[in-house]
């Protein structure tokens, strides 16, 4: 027979372990914890060093405003902070709240803090030994706060299991500073592991950069000089929010969605909501295994959301998620849409890379009579090769060449003048700082696509009815939410009227979708509105079918077109938004600069 059970309070040492399960995982969370409050402190240097990726040693140095000897041993006890002064979990401005963050880091390791505020004439130091508190003393250190972490974990060895090999362990623990650091571009950071600086991020003059400017500059450090060539800038407010920030041109993406930085109120977030509202802006660009990057910040009024969902405040919830998703899916079309038909750097900076120098042919080449005297030997193959389409008859081979009216400049238009046709899919134009080869298939199915969705927002979503409307059983809450929102799926060409208890009887589709599985339409629109809140799932089904249409309607390769048909489809590009790419996220052209075409000859 077992004991009886006694319910009892327990110890304080075993609640504070227990928090601490809740909020440091592993070395990465109690950084981040710990950098977050250097932040909230107004710290405008942070320096972090790790030992053994954070097992046995975490430093976090700052030199925000610092605490007291009275502050200090408050800071260790939980719930004790100075971020709600009125009580209020509706009105948070800072990015720690709870108090729990020290005393849980304390409580699973051998703790100590150092802190000297402003105008102080010494600094004061406590230990923690296991949450084991003793009494502040006397130390030496300028403004500002020091925490050293020793043997995480000590008090708890059953989670030094779960942690992994100190590079992984330093890894997470960079990955969490870098996204602080994009939130924070006037702020200096700086991650050492065994005396290895992995990051080392100066904070912007703001005499030289400011505003978007210098968080440009500080994405480029991150992400990449790549991100920062070939994004675009984000602005838009709606209803007191406002979203800032950059996103990558879709010829610039990723086989992951690991490049996609999302913030709310300065605070890292990874929330579906927000993650599936960058997904619906781009999946009319992108191919579904391919991913934008991205950096969005989100500013929005402290009642309209609630960071208080998860401990390590990773999520958030919003009021009105519509609101959100829908300023985030609208800013960011807008901005790629301003973009036109520019392409992303990366594309023709791989096909400057893809050309070799060729060394020989099996049959000598005639030497050039002037120029600098360069033999076809040095020209790179891509190029030799095709000078030798372009030397021979042209009589069954694939490389024609065309009369040109003499009116046409290539110096009037961005994407030149056709010059020729390469195996009857490429066509080659003539700019006045270089050269553009055009994918004629990928460009004219972006043409055709951008217009179906034209003309789907200038006349509406035409509907077909069901000559037998279909029932879908999909449950008591499924049901109500699509009769909620009938009306708006009516002008998607979605007619559904509620049918008994859990159902839904359908009696109207959207025509541009043809024959449609109706029960797989409507159980996953069900589901997406379950966790979206929204219709924006119906409108990416009508849109990828456009992208579908516009795939089989336009040129295809292997046509041969007129050099007044090459001109028109040129031009075309130039006046139609997201020309630059294909509805698959590929370059539907690339762009050699005639210097960078000399440098490949030799002649810079």
């Amino acid at each position: 027979m077992s004991a009886a059970r006694i319910l009892r309070r327990l110890p304080s040492t075993l609640v504070n372990r227990i928090a601490a399960g809740e909020v440091v995982e592993r070395p990465a969370s109690a950084v981040k914890e710990l950098v977050e409050n250097a932040l909230d402190a107004g710290a405008r240097r942070i320096a972090v060093t790790l030992k053994e990726g954070g097992r046995t040693f975490i430093s976090v140095v700052d030199d925000g405003v610092g605490m007291s000897p009275e502050e200090l041993r408050l800071a260790v006890e939980r719930h004790c902070t100075s971020k709600l002064p009125d009580d209020d979990l509706t009105d948070i401005r800072t990015l720690g709240f709870r108090g729990e963050a020290l005393p849980s880091i304390a409580s699973v390791s051998r703790f100590t803090i150092t802190s000297r505020p402003a105008g102080a004439d010494t600094a004061w130091s406590l230990e923690v030994d296991g949450g084991a508190k003793g009494e502040p003393k006397p130390a030496a250190h300028p403004q500002g706060t020091r925490v050293e972490v020793r043997e995480l974990f000590f008090a708890t060895p059953a989670r030094l299991k779960f942690l992994k090999e100190p590079r992984t362990e330093s890894g997470h623990v960079a990955d969490a500073m870098r996204r602080l650091a994009m939130a924070h571009p006037g702020v200096a950071f700086r991650l050492e592991s065994e005396e290895r600086a992995l990051i080392d991020l100066a904070a912007a003059n703001g005499s030289l950069l400011s505003g978007d400017a210098a968080r440009l500059e500080r994405l480029a450090a991150i992400m990449g000089r790549e991100f920062a060539d070939n994004a675009v800038a984000i602005d838009a407010t709606r209803e007191g929010f406002r979203l800032t920030g950059f996103a990558g041109l879709p010829t610039l993406n990723r086989p992951t969605s690991q490049h996609q930085y999302l913030f709310v109120n300065g605070r890292p977030v990874r929330d579906k909501l927000l993650t599936g509202a960058v997904r619906g802006a781009y999946q009319d660009f992108l191919a579904r295994d391919r991913h934008p990057m991205v950096a969005l910040f989100l500013e929005a009024p402290p009642e309209m959301v609630d960071v208080n969902v998860h401990p390590a405040k990773t999520e958030v919830r919003f009021r009105d998620a519509g609101i959100v998703r829908g300023m985030i899916v609208g800013a960011l079309r807008t901005a790629l849409s301003a973009a036109g038909h520019r392409a992303s750097t990366t594309v023709s900076d791989a096909a400057l890379g893809a050309f070799r120098p060729h060394t020989g042919f099996a049959t000598p080449l005639p030497m050039g009579g002037g120029g600098n005297g360069i033999g076809y030997s040095s020209v790179p193959r891509g190029l030799a090769e095709a000078a030798m389409q372009f030397m021979a008859p042209l009589d069954g081979l694939s490389a024609r060449v065309e009369e040109q009216p003499a009116n046409i400049a290539p110096g009037n238009y961005p994407l030149g003048v056709a010059r020729a046709q390469l195996h009857e899919t490429y066509i080659v134009a003539q700019t006045d700082q270089g050269v553009v080869i055009v994918d004629q298939h990928a460009a004219h199915e972006r043409l055709v696509h951008e217009r179906l969705k034209t003309q789907l927002e200038a006349e509406g979503v035409k509907r077909q009815a069901l000559l037998l409307p279909e029932v879908v059983e999909i449950g008591e809450d499924g049901a109500r939410r699509l009769t909620q929102r009938a009306a708006e799926l009516a002008d998607m060409g979605l007619v559904v009227e509620p049918f008994g208890l859990g159902a839904v009887v359908v009696r109207e589709t959207p025509a541009v979708l043809g024959e449609v599985d109706i029960q797989g339409l409507v159980r996953d629109l069900a589901d997406e509105l379950a966790e979206m809140g929204d219709h924006l799932s119906l409108k990416e089904k009508v849109e990828e079918v456009c992208g579908t249409l516009a795939c089989h309607t336009s040129v295809r390769a292997g046509r041969r077109l007129t050099v007044e048909e090459m001109n028109a489809l040129l031009r075309q590009m130039e006046a139609t938004p997201h020309s630059g790419q294909c509805n698959h996220g590929r370059p539907t052209y690339v762009e050699l600069k005639l210097a960078d075409i000399e440098r490949l000859f030799g002649r810079r």
